[in-house]
């Protein structure tokens, strides 16, 4: 079976690096995930454990405990960032409603831009996040920076494994993040038990070049990758891993050497007993003005060799993010916000929404 066709997950120990020995074997291990999975666990990181124990068990379910008067003071409908609280069902995925609710949280920026006249409108995409008040959750938002600085760095120097398992120079991909204003997106989702069947999440591809997952609940799966063969694999939670995968930017300017895989999120049945909690991390704060595909790089011959002989990736019910074809990368992100979130491209961006919703709001009751 080819190994394009994974019917399982591979693990990957982030420790091997630490050593000059062991980091070719984990370069080699990831070379061959890069090109034909395009999903990996990663076990012992450097992110402190205990903090990631207490954001699962205490700050995740207060989060979402907060009454819901609070929650909605931070809607995402208040944020031209996209950037807040949805309720249930205020995201869509290919036009389809995603069950879960959730927070959307951006890094490194804590002031508005003053925009002017004659500006892109993507600039206005970065700005500061939504956190709930001290009084309500104490210590939450300091705890959760924290926690998304600790997993922004490890991005960034995953990233650099990565450009050395495509036999590129170490700094090679650091070109796409050379401005210091930039923001990466996380999310907190929950995910409730569904009385039918309904997605938590529909089948797409990540845009960011990468994203970490920690997957919150692990008594619960609902995660699954798509192979080549257009087989749904499971991809349950592991204790104290993360799950990355990798997003469409990287395959566009690898020439499809990195596989972005289509995946997606099943809500939880009616026979489990609490809902799934995840916090995804996507490592998407590219410079607004690079344009993927004029950045392509030049590929060693024997890793396109190694492309090749995986197969050419199949069309699947995946669409989203092809606008990296011919767009710059701010424009792509907000044309991938406005899809998934009307509500805020009406009220922020009327042109945008007007262009992707023609015939005005979907009708799956998105408003309050």
């Amino acid at each position: 079976m080819s190994t394009a066709n994974f019917q399982t997950i591979p693990t990957l120990d982030y420790s091997l690096t630490a050593d000059p020995d062991s980091k070719a074997q984990f370069i080699s291990q990831l070379r061959s995930v890069i090109i034909n999975v395009g999903f990996l666990y990663l076990s012992n990181t450097p992110v402190d454990r205990d903090l990631i124990s207490k954001l699962k068990h205490e700050c995740i379910p207060r989060l979402f405990g907060l009454p819901q008067e609070e929650k909605d003071r931070m809607k995402m409908a208040n944020s031209p960032h996209f950037l807040g609280y949805s309720r249930m069902g205020m995201e869509l995925t290919k036009g389809e409603v995603d069950w879960r609710e959730q927070f959307d949280f951006g890094t490194g920026c804590e002031e508005e831009r003053l925009l002017k006249n004659g500006d892109p409108q993507y600039w206005n995409v970065y700005g500061p996040s939504q956190y709930p008040n001290e009084e309500q959750l104490p210590g939450f938002k300091a705890l959760f920076e924290t926690y998304l600085a600790q997993v922004s760095t490890l991005a960034s120097d995953f990233l650099r494994l990565v450009s050395e398992a495509l036999g590129l120079p170490p700094d090679t991909l650091d070109q796409f993040y050379k401005t210091e204003n930039r923001m990466h997106l996380s999310k907190i989702v929950k995910y409730p038990v569904q009385r039918e069947s309904r997605q938590g999440v529909g089948a797409h591809y990540d845009g960011a070049m990468l994203t970490f997952l920690l997957q919150a609940s692990e008594e619960h799966r609902g995660l699954q990758a798509q192979n080549l063969r257009g087989e749904w694999i499971d991809v349950p939670p592991k204790p104290d891993t993360f799950v990355i995968n990798f997003g469409r930017s990287l395959e566009f300017v690898t020439q499809g050497v990195v596989r972005a895989t289509s995946h997606r999120v099943l809500a939880p049945p009616l026979d489990s007993q609490t809902p799934r909690y995840s916090v995804p991390f996507f490592y998407s704060g590219m410079d607004l003005e690079v344009r993927v595909d004029e950045s392509v790089l030049k590929m060693p011959p024997e890793i396109l060799k190694l492309r090749d002989q995986r197969g050419v990736l199949p069309e699947t019910e995946s669409i989203n993010y092809s606008e990296y074809a011919h767009d710059v990368a701010g424009k792509v992100y907000l044309v991938g916000r406005a899809k998934s979130h009307p509500d805020v491209a009406e009220r922020h961006y009327p042109d945008v929404f007007k262009q992707l919703f023609p015939n005005g709001m979907p009708l799956h009751g998105i408003a309050y």
